[in-house]
């Protein structure tokens, strides 16, 4: 990466790399390439997260245990909390919190009861009829992550759209946390208690994701074992598994995408920001540490066709990333290879670029926000102007905040109602209707040496 001199010379280094491609034309597949991006997992985690995912399927709750004694350094004869800890956690509840997650239920419900859609019926020809319809998946396994924060938001974001879709049942899994006797953070199990959701799982990372996909018997056995476990002990295999976490989390979940669905590769968060010289670099600054608090591997990338506003937001990062409370673990995340400054040679090229990185989250400090935000193609959510921040789409935007990462935005869709939803297709002919095109039938399935799919419309005219 080039480097830009700093306008005074004796000012610390910048938190943020900075990627100067000013004067340069290059393709969308260069891009890609060049913009900060957090490194491989490699397949040393691809490897580690496979055999965490055949433990589980060869030795269940057994596994389960022993996973959590590792990773989690709490003790647990069975994963699953009683319904008596999801009523506690709800009756301790702060007033003012439970009051904050009613509202972002309220928004979410609103915005997710929008999505549902309407069947679909046509009549192509006289007694030929298609619909399509909408059948929400069986069952579903929601993921809430734990580690260095609670996530009660993330509760709200993976239940609504799921709910909304008509799923019937509905389970959840967080990490257990030794702080908290064995249980997932007791706002996660409060937040669970208010949607109405019983069946909650103290199992977290990659042994979370195996567990909703295969299945468990509680006997120490998968699904597929001899034991004969109660239907309380038992983990249902579910059909879809959905919701954001780590790089073990978004591993797992590409393992086992195919034998169930996933939403998208919900991995570590990032923030991209295109600003030009309007743009206020005190909003700037905040927005970008904002999503390193998240995580020491959390990307913040500033897009911008402004030197000015480029210095203007160093100095900024630096004095706030100094006063925040989770200082250490911003200024990693800042300093990483996946964080930086891009500066480009105007607004035209910065959408260039930030349609290459996919931002998970896109914000728009431009001139005519909402213009430049409608010729974006890849993001995972955009926020337009100095009143939409990203923390609004964390809690309260009535958005949802499950979106992908990793430069998946260029082809994979935030979580909504239509991930719990299944578009099926029922063809609904008459004996005329089927007539008028069993010649053309006949001829193509005679071009395609597939004689007998024309004999099989033939018969019915015997």
């Amino acid at each position: 990466m080039s480097a830009v001199t700093p306008s005074d010379t004796a000012s610390p280094s910048p938190l943020l790399q900075t990627l100067d491609l000013r004067g340069r034309s290059l393709s969308y597949a260069r891009l890609r390439q060049l913009v900060p991006r957090a490194e491989s997992a490699g397949s040393n985690v691809a490897t580690a997260v496979a055999g965490i995912i055949d433990d589980v399927r060869a030795r269940g709750v057994t596994a389960l245990t022993e996973l959590a004694a590792r990773f989690d350094g709490v003790q647990q004869q069975h994963p699953r909390v009683p319904q008596a800890e999801l009523d506690a956690a709800l009756q301790a509840l702060d007033p003012d919190v439970a009051a904050a997650l009613a509202e972002s239920i309220d928004r979410a419900k609103a915005f997710a009861a929008a999505q549902v859609p309407d069947e679909t019926l046509v009549e192509v020809a006289p007694g030929a009829v298609v619909r399509q319809k909408w059948i929400p998946v069986r069952r579903v396994g929601l993921y809430v992550p734990g580690g260095l924060a609670a996530y009660p938001s993330s509760v709200v974001m993976n239940t609504v759209p799921a709910m909304a879709a008509g799923v019937e049942s509905v389970a959840l899994a967080s990490p257990p946390q030794s702080d908290n006797g064995g249980l997932p953070h007791p706002v996660i199990l409060a937040a669970a208690a208010l949607l109405g959701i019983e069946e909650v799982y103290a199992i977290g990372g990659a042994q979370a994701v195996a567990a909703f996909a295969y299945g468990v018997d509680g006997a120490g056995e998968g699904v597929d074992g001899s034991g004969g476990a109660s239907a309380a002990e038992t983990i249902e295999p579910v059909d879809i598994v959905t919701g954001p976490g780590n790089v073990f989390v978004a591993t797992a979940k590409r393992l086992v995408k195919g034998v169930i669905g996933i939403d998208a590769e919900a991995g570590t968060t990032e923030i991209a920001i295109l600003a030009d010289e309007t743009a206020r670099s005190s909003l700037v600054a905040a927005d970008l540490i904002s999503q390193a608090e998240h995580d020491p591997a959390a990307a913040s990338v500033l897009v911008t066709d402004s030197v000015q506003l480029a210095e203007s937001v160093q100095s900024a990062v630096a004095e706030r990333a100094a006063a925040t409370k989770h200082t250490e673990r911003v200024h990693t995340a800042l300093s990483g290879s996946q964080s930086g400054v891009v500066l480009v040679d105007d607004i035209e090229q910065g959408i260039a670029v930030c349609d290459a990185y996919a931002a998970e989250h896109l914000e728009i400090h431009t001139r005519e926000a909402a213009a430049v935000a409608g010729r974006i193609r890849n993001a995972g959510a955009i926020f337009i102007g100095d009143y939409a921040p990203v923390s609004l789409g964390d809690y309260c935007a009535g958005s949802n905040h499950v979106l992908p990462t990793g430069g998946t935005a260029a082809f994979a869709s935030g979580l909504n109602v239509h991930t719990f939803l299944k578009a099926v297709q029922l063809v609904d002919y008459d004996r005329g209707a089927l007539q008028e095109v069993s010649g053309h039938i006949r001829h193509l399935s005679a071009s395609e040496d597939l004689p007998a799919h024309g004999e099989a419309v033939d018969a019915r005219f015997e």
